[in-house]
């Protein structure tokens, strides 16, 4: 099956590209091997560990959260498969250490969907790896329009992948039967699907363009926290002077205290929307809180006193403690719209950097944010270097962490690009 798709990537044609034709869906319903049992035990582990450190080839690797349930992104269930060691399901709460494990697979590529999200929460558990396969990024770069993985399975495997549990409350124990036969599908795809996959980048001549994004996402450093995290409140535009801003920072922080001591998603403790109505009635008792209609809930009122404590914080802090109304300072550009009446050289730069931008896009069939983050070339265009030859723009693009293809496509095509802008 796989080498048929192979195939059709490669006869596509001297002048015109076919409509690919997907296959008739096979759905995927039940594990080769059955459902395993989840380890939860070192005896089992170290067979594991065993097991895998003797297979052959890449392994599949995957992680599942309590995403909208549990606070943070802790790893609940992961799951691996190799050939020569079947299917694993272990569980990281009970066994949290697995470095052991991850040494007995280093050197050894993983093939992960969407590794971003995942490596951070292996990472934890001690699993670290040396080489990465990213099979959504790697439909990205093909052009893919629909990347998640029952979309890239079915495009590429012709198989039907359910995805109905990929949102529940992982942290349940014990997981239902149903729960794991999911979870032991999707580690069973991965491998065969990194081979269609890898075929398909060889032809389209982007297998070195996917190995330094496989490279990135695995040695991405881990993002600084958040400068005023409580400022990514929903709705938060709704809130205009700095006094009710200060409601909305006090209730964020008991709502994100409570949570992380109960360990529950802080949505699911106080919705945003309810932190940005209280702000903007500024209810000056219990009853007033528990009258608007976002506090209605059982669950919001149980803690209504702790809720109109924190708003209170925020009606008593002096002015000189409020919150700007503009926000921190920061080193990124002003929002594009502004950029016409600030600096209209900028302004256009980046028209014309996007015009590049799109025109690569379609000439690759690869996302514009693939081809460039959006921020760095922002950034390229409101504070250029002070050359503005391809070997400047390409000096600039790697200091932002643009990869080697990513330069190469694009550092020539906009020196002359701004160039036509100063002939102009």
């Amino acid at each position: 099956m796989h080498s048929e798709v192979a195939d059709d990537a490669r006869d596509t044609g001297d002048d015109v590209t076919p409509t690919p034709v997907v296959p008739d869906v096979v759905p995927l319903v039940e594990p080769a091997d059955g459902v395993p049992h989840v380890v939860d035990t070192p005896e089992e582990l170290a067979r594991v560990v065993a097991a895998f450190g003797a297979g052959t080839g890449p392994v599949a690797v995957d992680a599942e959260r309590a995403s909208g349930y549990r606070y943070g992104q802790r790893t609940y269930l992961v799951q691996l498969r190799r050939e020569g060691a079947g299917t694993a399901l272990i569980d990281p709460v009970a066994l949290p250490d697995l470095s052991a494990l991850s040494e007995a697979l280093v050197g050894v590529e993983w093939v992960l969907h969407a590794a971003s999200q995942d490596l951070p929460g292996l990472t934890e558990q001690g699993m670290r790896p040396t080489r990465i396969f990213d099979t959504e990024l790697g439909a990205r770069l093909l052009g893919m329009e629909r990347v998640g993985l029952a979309a890239v399975v079915a495009d590429a495997l012709g198989l039907g992948l359910a995805k109905e549990h990929s949102a529940v409350d992982w942290s349940t124990r014990p997981l239902p039967q149903e729960w794991l036969r999911y979870a032991a599908l999707d580690v069973e795809v991965l491998v065969p699907l990194r081979e269609v996959l890898a075929e398909r980048l060889a032809v389209a001549g982007k297998a070195e363009w996917a190995a330094q994004e496989f490279e990135a996402v695995r040695t991405a450093p881990t993002p600084p926290p958040r400068v005023d995290p409580w400022r990514r409140v929903s709705g938060l535009h709704q809130v205009k002077d700095a006094r009710r801003l200060a409601v909305v920072r006090e209730l964020w922080l008991t709502r994100d205290q409570n949570a992380r001591q109960r360990d529950i998603s802080p949505g699911r403790v106080l919705p945003d929307a309810a932190i940005v109505a209280a702000a903007q009635a500024l209810p000056r008792s219990v009853p007033q809180l528990t009258a608007l209609p976002a506090f209605s809930g059982k669950g919001t009122r149980r803690r209504a006193t702790l809720w109109q404590q924190a708003i209170d914080r925020g009606l008593a802090l002096p002015d000189a403690e409020l919150p700007s109304v503009r926000g921190p300072r920061s080193d990124a550009p002003p929002p594009p719209r502004a950029w016409a009446d600030k600096d209209p050289a900028a302004a256009a730069r980046l028209a014309a950097a996007r015009d590049v931008v799109a025109e690569l896009s379609a000439t690759h069939d690869v996302p514009a944010e693939n081809l460039l983050q959006p921020d760095l070339l922002r950034r390229l265009c409101w504070a250029p270097p002070a050359r503005l030859d391809a070997a400047g723009i390409a000096e600039f693009l790697a200091a932002g962490a643009a990869r080697e293809w990513q330069v190469g496509l694009l550092a020539e095509r906009l020196a002359t690009a701004f160039a036509g802008l100063s002939r102009s």
